[in-house]
């Protein structure tokens, strides 16, 4: 009796030992993962759990999403997941994305989940139309997504009709032009050949190279009010703070970048900005909600944070991962050198093998000619003779082809060389940037923004304050001319390919199924704007920041 009273209590204690845990669906841009988690997780430990599983290190880019009433919000890391107001019925679900997007893509992304992440991330959303992409930037892109997907270019493999089932063009550009999908896979194609021997990683990297310069890039817009009540839109993205007209969502009115504001606070739906230098009066604005408001200050702080860090020094770990991602380049480099001189060595072979036969087809028709200088005459004998001529002639027509064939292959064995070189001479001159070339100085210790070191805020009631240090501040600003010069040079080839393809196309469009960013986009195109968004930044910050305040005001 005792033994069963004690067995019983046993299970009972370890019954109630067992954590309560419900289910979560994590969905990320190309899979989606269940977890049970305890009920008294915290929203950094599913984080931490999810990036655990997917190997990613740079989680400071990424945060979970999920909806509130068409309003989207993020899983704050110090709330339990359960406090959330999300909705009970499990799987709960949540989307692992990018919430902070960087500057510099090819500087900033080190590991390859990440830049792969982003890159179906951006694809989704040009596809989707909320990045606008004119039309011959969305052919070049497809050219890259191609690449990325199917490797090298090969005319045997890749026949006409293999990108039939591919979404690779936004609706809005295909409808735009009298033009068959065999045409557009036909451009996509030429410029897809071009790509060869960029491994996917690589071609992912300039897909998001060429992305990063459109641009509502990066961009998170909010319908808000000044204070004369003018309806305007509020771009939030990893440069500064933009103001837009609702009607035009690609250029700023104005821009605030980061190095220029020290404060950023909100009460109830108020907006308050104060600029750096505290002789400018500050600006306010009304947003339409106040979950509105929270986002906007998450979405500030942390792309403050990021924007002051990525100019201070790595720190250990981030100085590791690109030590690591060095190593991986250095050994596929070793891989890249390995496969050209073993392309060498059959190539030489082969070719050796070819004179050889070559020679003996040589050899076989001399032998023919001398049967047939010294043929008896007799029937037999010259029927004999025959014979022999017509074998000699077979032998002498098979060697010459299978000269041929051989000669053929060291042709192509010669070119395959010439390209694992040019793929090897590549591998160098990019581990050679990595290691030499920073745009700016490297990025510092970029532990996940958010959330904030609490002792940051100041909290009272409905109001949430955040101060930006002035530490740096100003020196930042000459910094970041130069970075917006080194952009405009680097866009100036890609901007010539684009121009060409727009002019062959241009024949073929419909004009009047342009939407009202496509013609704003030509408008800019006509005024000889650019679509470096670094240099329209740049012409909006030419003047003051009081100028830009009071303007701001006058909308």
């Amino acid at each position: 009796m005792a033994g069963a009273i004690a067995s019983r209590m046993s299970f009972s204690s370890l019954k109630r030992k067992q954590p309560k845990t419900f289910t979560v669906r994590i969905v990320t841009m190309d899979a989606e993962m269940e977890f049970n988690c305890e009920m008294k997780w915290k929203g950094k430990d599913l984080f931490d759990l999810v990036c655990r599983t997917l190997g990613l290190r740079e989680t400071w880019f990424f945060g979970l999403q999920y909806t509130i009433k068409d309003t989207v919000a993020w899983l704050k890391m110090d709330k339990k997941v359960l406090d959330h107001d999300v909705s009970k019925e499990e799987p709960v679900t949540f989307h692992f994305l990018a919430k902070f997007y960087p500057e510099n893509a090819e500087e900033e992304l080190v590991q390859e989940i990440t830049q792969h992440l982003f890159f179906l991330q951006v694809k989704k959303q040009i596809l989707d139309e909320k990045i606008y992409c004119p039309p011959e930037a969305s052919v070049l892109l497809a050219s890259y997504a191609v690449q990325a997907k199917y490797g090298d270019y090969d005319p045997s493999v890749h026949k006409r009709g293999f990108l039939a089932q591919e979404e690779l063009l936004p609706k809005r550009v295909i409808n735009l032009y009298q033009m068959t999908p065999e045409m557009w896979e036909e451009r996509i194609t030429a410029w897809y050949a071009e790509h060869r021997g960029r491994a996917r990683d690589e071609a992912e990297m300039e897909y998001l190279k060429i992305a990063q310069d459109l641009e509502m890039y990066g961009v998170n817009y909010f319908a808000i009010r000044n204070k004369k009540g003018t309806e305007l839109l509020l771009g939030v993205d990893a440069l500064g703070l933009h103001i837009y007209d609702p009607e035009n969502r690609l250029t700023p009115k104005i821009s605030f970048p980061w190095n220029e504001i020290r404060n950023i606070s909100y009460s109830d739906k108020e907006f308050t900005i104060k600029p750096l230098d505290k002789k400018i009066d500050v600006f306010k604005f009304n947003s339409s909600k106040l979950r509105v408001n929270k986002l906007i200050l998450q979405l500030c702080i942390g792309n403050h944070d990021l924007f002051m860090r990525r100019r201070k020094a790595d720190s250990l770990e981030v100085q590791q991962m690109k030590a690591q991602a060095r190593e991986e380049k250095a050994r596929k480099q070793m891989r890249s050198e390995e496969t050209a001189d073993l392309l060498a060595e059959k190539a030489q072979i082969t070719e050796e093998e070819a004179k050889l036969l070559a020679q003996k087809a040589a050899e076989a028709e001399q032998e023919m000619q001398r049967i047939k200088a010294t043929a008896i005459r007799t029937e037999e004998e010259k029927r004999l003779m025959e014979q022999k001529v017509l074998e000699a002639e077979v032998l002498a027509l098979k060697m010459a082809e299978e000269s041929e064939r051989r000669a053929k292959e060291a042709d192509q064995l010669k070119q395959d060389l010439q390209e694992a070189r040019e793929a090897e001479r590549r591998a160098k001159q990019k581990l050679l940037e990595i290691t030499t070339k920073p745009t700016y100085p490297p990025m510092n210790s970029i532990p996940a923004p958010l959330p904030p070191d609490i002792s940051s805020f100041n909290l009272i009631a409905d109001s949430l304050s955040f101060d930006f240090k002035d530490t740096d501040m100003k020196r930042l600003s000459m910094e970041i001319e130069k970075e917006k010069v080194e952009y405009m040079e680097k866009s100036k080839h890609l901007q010539e390919q684009l121009n060409e393809l727009k002019t062959e196309i241009e024949a073929l469009k419909l004009k009047e199924r342009e939407t009202a960013l496509d013609i704003l986009h030509n408008e800019n195109s006509d005024r000889g704007g650019t679509s470096s968004k670094h240099n329209t930044i740049k012409k909006l910050t030419l003047q003051s920041a009081k100028s830009r305040v009071a303007f701001f005001e006058e909308l």
